[in-house]
């Protein structure tokens, strides 16, 4: 049975009141929920499959028990992520906040991807995300995760969040996912209760403000600032809030929320903030906190358009020019694609990379101030006059889904390529690059050269359980 730090009940009791504060304390004893979000662009279908549907994302289900997800191929693919229903939340507020043209994102605090993979299906067609991590590891795990996910209009950058604040009003939507004191979390990781303190918290909250300050220059005026936490005081949560109205003048934002979800409103008293709080005792996830607020100031239209006018406002100075590629090399990269014209192609070192040219200036923006660490689809390594598919590009939803012959292996044979051990192909397999996939889902690439086939699955991501 959990213990809860007796400083932490006394703010549940100040929050909940006693009867409130009961039913949270019976709640915190019960098994976390286990919940998956389908990938909608690789598998349409799935989120119809089985399992109880999140109310507030349909892509959303969740599972009666906990399956042995490292040994199932399709989380590997991309075909689903493995989130806390809770957040999924974001899926509401996108679809309702969010208008219908493209719009240029930020999650300022993206790892491991939950919300960054969530966004990708939630905003309008055309957007491009910013996903950011400002610690190395968790941003190369951040990498992985949106890789699999597969969305071309990606950026993935592992800065702190004071060096985005040169790049001025550049995004019309900013996620703060703020790191916090994980109170929303006690169920799921023990280690959350014996870290906290009442110290923590206030160190979280200055944290917090530093964070929001940065970053609050980056949105565009009439942008949306989305402020969320996995936690439930005031100090971190509505009092954050206010402090954005008061201090920086924004507006909160009112979100519709059906009372059959369960979802908490407001809880600092004297205030009336449009807040929604998911509490274990009356909804199923764990504890989350989230509110949207808008910049002063007059919105964009249309942010796409307006990130071309800049584009072609800007004077000839050659950084906004592709770099040049060989032509027969770019023309058999770009047929990979399967929308070529929208995107410019470019190499670095000895990568080919395509790139949204809707979106090209702001990646030249940002790339000047910040640490990418990928950007758009990755589309093969040069060596010699060799053109070597990479692995990114078979996560992708934007290759061509003929660009490359297909083999389906049964799971046995995928878990034995997701090792990164040897396999073998049909003996009427073609030879060269081969695409293998299970159940119709990309896995990678192998090279065939007829005796055996070559594994070519990234060596960092290979899964080492067995059976």
């Amino acid at each position: 049975m959990m213990t809860l730090p007796t400083a932490f009940d006394e703010q549940l009791r100040a929050l909940l009141g006693e009867a409130g504060t009961a039913a949270m304390r019976d709640a915190l004893q019960v098994g976390a929920s286990v919940s998956v979000r389908a990938n909608l662009k690789k598998m349409p279908g799935d989120g119809d499959g089985a399992g109880m549907p999140v109310p507030w994302c349909p892509a959303g289900r969740y599972l009666e028990d906990r399956p042995l997800f490292t040994l199932d191929p399709r989380l590997h693919a991309g075909g689903y992520y493995v989130q806390e229903a809770s957040s999924m939340f974001l899926w509401h507020v996108l679809k309702h906040c969010v208008g219908d043209g493209p719009v240029a994102m930020l999650d300022l605090c993206a790892a491991p991807g939950g919300k960054s993979t969530l966004a990708c299906d939630a905003l309008p067609d055309g957007s491009l995300l910013v996903a950011n991590e400002v610690m190395r590891q968790r941003a190369q795990v951040l990498a992985e995760n949106l890789t699999k996910w597969g969305n071309p209009s990606v950026v993935v950058t592992n800065s702190d969040p004071a060096d985005f604040t040169p790049l001025g009003a550049l995004f019309d939507v900013v996620l703060v996912d703020a790191p916090c004191s994980g109170e929303g979390m006690f169920r799921k990781d023990a280690g959350a209760v014996d870290d906290w303190s009442l110290e923590n918290v206030e160190l979280c909250a200055r944290r917090q403000r530093r964070i929001l300050a940065d970053i609050w220059p980056c949105l565009k005026p009439g942008g949306l600032l989305i402020y969320s936490t996995c936690t439930y005081n005031l100090r971190e949560d509505e009092e954050q809030v206010r402090w954005l109205r008061d201090e920086w003048g924004a507006c909160p934002v009112s979100v519709p929320v059906p009372a059959e979800w369960g979802v908490t409103g407001c809880l600092l008293p004297g205030e009336d903030l449009p807040v929604c709080r998911f509490m274990p005792h009356r909804t199923r996830g764990e504890g989350f906190f989230l509110a949207v607020l808008r910049k002063p100031g007059e919105e964009d239209d249309n942010p796409a358009a307006s990130a071309v006018r800049q584009k072609k406002g800007r004077s000839g100075n050659g950084r906004d020019r592709v770099p040049p590629l060989p032509k027969e090399m770019m023309s058999r990269a770009s047929a990979w694609l399967c929308e070529p014209e929208r995107y410019a192609l470019s190499a670095h070192g000895a990568g080919i990379f395509a790139f949204p040219l809707l979106y090209h200036n702001v990646l030249e923006r940002l790339r000047a101030g910040l640490r990418l660490l990928q950007a758009g689809v990755p589309l093969a390594e040069v060596k010699g006059r060799d053109l070597l598919p990479v692995h990114a590009l078979a996560m992708s939803t934007a290759m061509r889904p003929d660009a490359f012959p297909r083999v389906e292996l049964d799971r046995p044979q995928a878990l034995s390529y997701l090792r990164r051990e040897a396999i073998a192909l049909p003996g009427d397999a073609p030879r060269g690059f081969v695409l293998v996939q299970w159940q119709g889902l990309p896995l990678g690439f192998v090279k065939n050269i007829g005796a055996r086939a070559n594994n070519l699955y990234p060596q960092e991501w290979r899964i080492r359980m067995q059976q």
